[in-house]
């Protein structure tokens, strides 16, 4: 394994070319994305260890979405199996990817409670439950915590970024899988900026878009029923786009084999 430096303007190559590749195959694409939803979905019924689930799976789930994509960038069809390859490397490979959810997880309710410890400290007490959803939203938005919390979750992302590829794909163990994904981050900071701020332009243009369809149908439940789809293919193509993201950054002696 090589770290590898690519210029800034490849953050927006990833962007185009998590798109395209979605676009090769936006049923299965698409499809697996919504099984991951459904699945957390299902799970955050169960409470506290529903959620400790989803946190322990999160890096194994990253990981089958960026198996997917390479298999659409292939041109083949990316069955569900794809979702269960973390899973598929050998008991070795297989710890390591559940220790990886164990350490997200623990990080995950480090900045839960310390979002919650502010908030209670920050926050004004309101009763939301006599405001509307546009109050309940702003006051939302207005908090501190909430902020605060965000700003964690950057440096969290950053580290299991490609954390879970590293593990799987190059054998690197969980805790340097964590140090090198950073490494990579801080090396091709250009490039993930400009990658971010491409999908950040994506959501807003689609946020404008839904706005004007949401305005001409006099704000009926279509437009809703059409909103919550639209935002799922678009977060699809962002999960699409990050496998481009560690193809770039790292250079390999061989293909990688699920």
């Amino acid at each position: 394994m090589k770290l590898l430096t690519v210029p800034a303007a490849t953050g927006l190559q990833w962007v185009r070319m998590g798109v395209r590749t979605f676009l090769k195959q936006p049923l299965a694409m698409a499809g697996l994305f919504f099984m991951f939803m459904a699945a957390v979905s299902v799970l955050s019924m169960l409470p506290f260890l529903g959620a400790a689930i989803s946190a322990l799976l999160t890096p194994a789930i990253n990981l089958g979405l960026m198996s997917a994509t390479r298999e659409a960038e292939a041109g083949r069809f990316p069955m569900p199996t794809q979702l269960l390859t973390a899973f598929r490397g050998g008991p070795v490979r297989t710890r390591g990817m559940i220790t990886l959810g164990g350490l997200y997880g623990l990080c995950l309710l480090v900045i839960l409670l310390l979002v919650g410890v502010l908030d209670s400290a920050m926050s004004p007490q309101v009763d939301t439950a006599a405001m509307t959803q546009e109050q309940a939203m702003q006051a939302m938005l207005s908090s501190p915590a909430l902020w605060i919390g965000m700003l964690l979750m950057m440096p969290l992302q950053v580290l299991f970024w490609h954390a879970p590829a590293l593990l799987f794909w190059h054998g690197v163990t969980p805790v340097k899988s964590l140090f090198f994904s950073a490494l990579a981050a801080w090396t091709n900071k250009g490039a993930l900026m400009l990658f971010l701020c491409g999908w950040l332009v994506v959501f807003s243009l689609l946020g404008v878009l839904m706005s004007v369809f949401r305005m001409l149908l006099g704000g009926s439940e279509a437009s809703s029923a059409i909103m919550y789809p639209a935002v799922l293919l678009v977060v699809s193509m962002f999960f699409t786009s990050i496998w481009f993201s560690f193809r770039d950054s790292f250079s390999e002696t061989e293909q990688p084999t699920d």
